[in-house]
């Protein structure tokens, strides 16, 4: 639920309000995803509350384009599925920079300052610009865990080319943490059919040379069509292999694993 107001002073408030079922069993109980108050005017904005870190808003990666993500699980496995920074909705503040020509960025901050408590530092930044009749924007996120036993830091960047009907993402990425250093790279590319479908494709590849070696690789395409006004279909068939790269010393249960998922989804909006 999102409420809005305008200031006399010509301020813009928006708090939302978000809430969400938790547990895999009908009837889990509710709780507060997000709950933030935005206040926007000349200067920037300003986020105050639970949402999501500032780097997800500059965030560019290959599954952009696609509409539907089903992922693999593998047991025990901790390499990544996508080139993409995770974003938590703890309490933070973060501020975004009123866009300046084609350049915005923003950074937010989340304090645990308990015993054992991490502090979270997100940062961002896109720039938009025409190139031959194309329209093309970088992207660069960040985010650094602080806590007590080693620092995670995460980081992605990506471009984003729309020429037309055809749109196209290149994106690389990193995770580093404790006994993980892992290196991410994808691609995907969509293209608008004059008869209202949509296909898309992907590729994305993360590879973990840090102890337990590990390598992932995916392969995915994807098909959307409107069927009526406000009704969507969508068939996703996503091709991965996860491999063991070498001798794994921390965990015993992490086998390779490799299959095909396909998936029909059927969207309805009001």
């Amino acid at each position: 639920v999102n409420f809005t107001s305008k200031t006399d002073s010509g301020l813009d408030l928006t708090f939302r309000y978000d809430i969400g079922a938790v547990g895999s069993t009908d009837g889990g109980n509710l709780t507060i995803d997000e709950a933030s108050l935005a206040i926007a005017g000349g200067f920037g904005k300003v986020v105050l509350g639970m949402d999501d870190d500032a780097g997800d808003a500059y965030n560019i990666d290959e599954m952009d384009l696609i509409a539907e993500e089903p992922s693999a699980t593998m047991a025990s496995s901790s390499i990544s599925l996508n080139s993409s920074i995770s974003s938590d909705d703890a309490m933070k503040v973060a501020y975004h920079l009123p866009a300046m020509g084609g350049l915005t960025a923003g950074v937010s901050h989340t304090d645990r300052s308990a015993a054992g408590g991490t502090d979270t530092t997100s940062y961002g930044a896109k720039y938009a610009m025409d190139a031959a009749g194309a329209s093309i924007t970088l992207g660069y996120a960040a985010v650094n865990d602080e806590n007590s036993t080693q620092d995670v830091d995460m980081e992605n960047m990506g471009m984003k080319i729309v020429s037309g009907d055809i749109s196209l993402i290149l994106s690389q990425g990193s995770y580093e943490a404790n006994d993980e250093d892992r290196d991410n790279s994808g691609g995907s590319i969509s293209y608008k059919m004059p008869n209202g479908m949509t296909v898309g494709a992907f590729v994305f590849k993360s590879e973990d040379d840090k102890d337990v070696g590990e390598e992932y690789t995916a392969n995915g395409a994807e098909i959307q069509y409107n069927i009526a006004s406000g009704l969507k279909a969508t068939i996703t068939v996503v091709d991965y292999d996860y491999k063991i790269t070498a001798t794994n010393h921390e965990s015993s249960n992490t086998t390779a694993d490799s299959g095909t998922m396909t998936q029909l989804t059927i969207g309805a909006s009001f």
